[in-house]
């Protein structure tokens, strides 16, 4: 409960009926433009993957995922995605995606360990997105160019919405900024990564975070990222690390930054060892996808995730993911979300 956010001044622009017709109307376009805009076409992806594969995305290493045995395949154990970073990527290779085309999906998951909020769910859903580059790509450069596209598509989506119910009101600014951690780190010295990101994100409007995962100049990390699928430790054109990073914009409803999508340049087979040196992984290497990756079965890729309830949520100016998609929330939180007219499906 410490978490939840109750704006005092909170009011629901749309009723139930024209919220559910709002989110349909926002993941329809959205994904129409982005399949448009980076040559991405749809493909069906797992809802659980064989444990002991190296496929399953680990986050930042400590959550766990949730798992089960499978009575016909003699017990082995299944684990839901936490998401669907490295299976794209062999998914570019298996359907033999041309260069600078790619796929997207629909992606589920269930994270047990998420701490709940006003942003926070046991349900993710999310479009995940690969799309197979050159070695000439990698670099900063052409990560801003597709930032740019996906943050194209984000505008035209908000304008749709604010066009379809007048009671809504634009938040994102024309342009988003771009912005390495480091530099971050030297702007807001005395700062939290979360302070540092709600400083600068409310400044601006919208923000790409780059440089996510590798150690800064004070030692720490801005953020964990798994060591295996973005690349955060190759030295980059603007003179520090890192070819990823995260779109950020600020959400006065609840005051604070609101996370759309992760994102990167993916890891080389020279990054990935490095990387795995760095956090001490190197036992992955022997897992399946790594191996692949490590034999030259897979493209150079960039991908990422966008939060589709997240995304809806914003474009709908609700308070609550809740209000968003059906998931478990605790008693109090839902009976404290009434109060301040925060309807929680």
């Amino acid at each position: 409960m410490s978490q939840l956010i109750t704006p005092h001044d909170y009011h629901n622009e749309l009723d139930a009926r024209q919220t559910e017709q709002g989110i349909k109307l926002i993941k329809d376009f959205f994904q129409q433009n982005l399949s448009t805009s980076l040559h991405l076409r749809r493909v069906t992806a797992p809802l659980f993957v064989l444990k002991g594969t190296g496929i399953n995305d680990d986050l930042n290493g400590v959550e766990r995922p949730v798992s089960f045995p499978i009575k016909d395949l003699d017990e082995a154990q299944a684990e839901v995605v936490h998401s669907l970073a490295k299976w794209k990527r062999m998914s570019l290779a298996d359907n033999q995606i041309k260069v600078h085309n790619g796929i997207y999906t629909d992606m589920n998951a269930i994270r047990a360990d998420e701490e709940l909020d006003n942003l926070h769910s046991l349900y993710v859903d999310q479009w995940d997105w690969e799309a197979v580059i050159t070695k000439e790509d990698r670099n900063l450069a052409y990560l801003k160019k597709v930032v740019n596209k996906i943050y194209d598509c984000m505008l035209r989506t908000e304008y749709l919405a604010c066009e379809m119910y007048p009671s809504l009101k634009a938040l994102l600014p024309e342009q988003i900024t771009f912005v390495h951690s480091e530099d971050l780190l030297r702007m807001y010295p005395d700062k939290t990564p979360k302070e540092r990101e709600d400083l600068i994100t409310q400044k601006y409007g919208a923000v790409f975070l780059m440089g996510i995962g590798g150690k800064l100049s004070n030692g720490q990390v801005h953020d964990g990222r798994a060591p295996d699928y973005d690349d955060w430790s190759t030295p980059n054109e603007d003179g520090y690390y890192g070819l990823n990073g995260d779109i950020l914009v600020w959400y006065p409803i609840l005051q604070r930054t609101l996370e759309l999508s992760s994102m990167g340049v993916r890891v080389s087979k020279e990054s990935l060892l490095n990387q795995l040196k760095i956090t001490g992984k190197e036992e992955r290497s022997k897992l399946y996808f790594h191996q692949r990756l490590l034999n030259d079965e897979l493209p150079l890729s960039i991908g990422g995730g966008i939060g589709q309830s997240r995304l809806c949520m914003l474009m709908l100016k609700k308070a609550h993911i809740g209000e968003i998609q059906a998931s478990l929330w605790p008693d109090s939180m839902r009976q404290e979300c009434l109060k301040y007219g925060i309807n929680l499906i």
